[in-house]
This record gives structure tokens, sequence and C-alpha cells, in this order.
């Protein structure tokens, strides 16, 4: 399964969005995005999800960093993040228990998915990708 995900970026800061509470993964936090359904491109179903969960169109993304991953569960999934520095709308959260904007080095105090972490590592070592 091929899950893409945003990293919005504005002001040197990044969107983090938390899971709500009674679903999978609950209160966990993550980058937004999601699923890529059959026959969608990869930034089509950016584009979708972003949509779907904040209200917002995206003209163009940058890929910047891509795994696999296991989850305890069994289920694997290849996750590929993408830079945002554009979006149209006004962000509106329609899914999150919260969504809070985070500098680089506030990432680790938010308790990420276990499939992200390897980017969080990334991003505080390294800085964002261009």
């Amino acid at each position: 399964m091929q899950v893409v995900a945003a990293l919005i970026v504005q002001a040197n800061r990044l969107l983090v969005c938390q899971r709500r509470e009674g679903g999978p993964f609950a209160l966990k936090w993550e980058f937004p995005g999601g699923k890529v359904e059959r026959g969608e491109g990869l930034m089509q179903a950016l584009s979708r999800e972003l949509r779907e969960e904040l209200e917002i169109e995206v003209p163009s993304a940058r890929e910047i960093f891509r795994h696999n991953h296991t989850y305890r569960d069994g289920m694997k999934v290849e996750l590929i993040f993408f830079r945002v520095d554009e979006y149209h709308g006004k962000i509106a959260n329609k899914v999150f228990q919260d969504v809070r904007w985070a500098r680089l080095e506030e990432l680790k105090q938010f308790d990420f998915l276990d499939g992200d972490l390897p980017l969080i590592e990334m991003l505080v070592s390294n800085g964002l990708p261009q």
C-alpha cells in the first residue's frame, strides 16, 4: 500500500496533525495525507487528501523522502513525503483531533506514528530539504 503525506511549510514551520481519539492509531501525530487509491497518481492522491482533510488546493509539491515501513500488525506501507510550499485556500481542520504549526526542533515533542519517525530523525538532524 502506498501512502502520501505533505510537509506543508509556512514561515519555517510544518503543519502537524493529530489523529482523532477512538480511531486507528488514536491521538498519534502525523503529516496530512493518506492512502493512494487504485488508478490514482501520487500527486492526485496528495491533492485529494489535502482537499478532504484541510480544504486546501495544492498546485505543486516535490517528493523529498520515501521509505517502507511494516507496522506491528504486519501491514506494509510505502510512505512518500512531499514538500508543499504553496497552497490555495484557508486551512480548515476537517478530520483531525488537533492541527498545529511546529518548528523542526519541536517535532520530537510530538508522539508521531512509527512510520514517520525516520523522516522526523532526518528533519531534526539535517533540516528540511529544499
